[in-house]
């Protein structure tokens, strides 16, 4: 059997990345990836500027009387004031032109007013309370690098240096088909010996939240000319088909040899549990993913090999998902030759507990879990034991 990180390292090999691009406007990037890096054309802030409410004045005039600043005015967000005479002090508001002449600003909790003066009640440094220009961002930088997928705070980043359009790579196209005579849609009655399609859901909201643009072309019934042509047609229109089922060696599992007829096929037994059977191929110019057709298989194998091959085809430049090393409020005694991803959640503790059932058709256990715990071959685990934890919020 492939051990997993070997094939991650074969389909890292594999996905080429989408080289498509599209201008879109910035408010319609939530989740696109970067087709160039994005570089400042403007400082950020672009003039220094009051980081609170309170008084711009010159540091120097302590040093000299009168006691109390003179009052030139006032400066409100948006507004320019006059520069300062030497002793004058002008009230200013966060966010407004630090004046010239100032170099730092008390804030009003140490100043006391009175009529035309102000006194201030605490030592000052030059640039207190001053945002300097350029601090955050300099004309020239790149803020933003080349397979960068736009998150919220990216935009409002972008918004910050004046950018309305961006240069995004076009969305993969993907292609979910389902197998199975056995499948039954929701909404429709159960007839004897069938199974509503809880795959196609699972997966069809996978793939939407990583952004790919997704045909959802339901369920090809369990025949070698029928799968055939429905791999032909999805492969002619899309970069990637994804399947659930049928990659076995079963009478009526026929990806595989629809596969081997209009392409290549590479099918891996991958070293994890859930989710032993896998397939890599290609139609044509399109990539060919067969996922398990047990429910938590599909959903586990998915997250673990499928999602970051899809990422990288994408474009995203970095794949990678973070591990937590966690206290185990659980025991796992007995040693199993293959990589475990068990359903598992935090408690309140700090700890990680699991599902009691732990079974590949058990969905029940993904929705109560919000992360799988990593159990490597030949692992035991006792209470207390740190283990590996893959937050589910950094995979979906």
């Amino acid at each position: 059997m492939l051990e997993l990180d070997a094939a991650l390292a074969r389909l890292n090999a594999a996905a080429r990345p989408v080289a498509a691009t599209e201008n879109i406007p910035l408010g319609a990037a939530l989740g696109r990836v970067l087709a160039e890096a994005v570089v400042a054309s403007i400082d950020v802030p672009g003039f220094d500027n009051s980081a609170m409410d309170g008084y711009a004045l010159n540091v120097a005039d302590f040093a000299r009387p009168p006691e109390h600043f003179l009052l030139s005015g006032r400066i409100a967000a948006g507004e320019v004031g006059a520069a300062l005479a030497p002793g004058e002090a002008v009230r200013i508001f966060t966010g407004a032109p630090v004046p010239e002449g100032a170099n730092a600003v008390a804030m009003q909790e140490v100043c006391a007013a009175d009529g035309e003066k102000v006194r201030v009640d605490a030592p000052l440094n030059p640039g207190m309370n001053i945002r300097c220009r350029g601090e955050d961002i300099a004309t020239g930088r790149v803020v933003l690098d080349t397979g960068t997928r736009l998150a919220p705070q990216a935009m409002g980043l972008l918004a910050s240096i004046g950018i309305a359009q961006v240069n995004v790579l076009a969305p993969l196209k993907v292609a979910l088909l389902s197998t199975g005579n056995e499948l039954t849609e929701p909404g429709l009655p159960l007839t004897p010996g069938k199974i509503y399609n809880s795959n196609r859901y699972a997966l069809l909201g996978l793939l939407q939240a990583l952004g790919c643009s997704v045909t959802d072309l339901g369920i090809v019934p369990d025949s070698l000319d029928a799968t055939v042509d429905a791999l032909a047609q999805a492969a002619a229109e899309h970069d990637v088909v994804i399947t659930s089922g049928g990659v076995s060696v079963g009478e009526e599992d026929h990806v595989k040899a629809a596969l081997q007829r209009l392409g290549e096929l590479d099918l891996w037994q991958i070293n994890i549990k859930p989710g032993k059977p896998f397939a890599l191929g290609r139609i044509g110019a399109a990539d060919f993913i067969g996922l398990p057709g047990n429910p938590v298989s599909a959903f586990v194998t998915f997250l673990l090999l499928a999602r970051p091959f899809l990422l990288r085809r994408s474009g995203l430049a970095n794949t990678e998902s973070a591990c937590l090393r966690l206290p185990a409020a659980f025991a796992w005694p007995k040693s199993d030759k293959r990589r475990n991803f068990l359903r598992a959640r935090l408690t309140a503790e700090g700890t990680v507990e699991l599902f009691p059932q732990q079974g590949s058709g058990v969905l029940t256990s993904l929705v109560w879990a919000d992360g799988l715990v990593d159990i490597a071959p030949g692992q035991t685990v006792a209470p207390g034991d740190a283990v590996s934890y893959l937050p589910l919020a950094n995979l979906l």
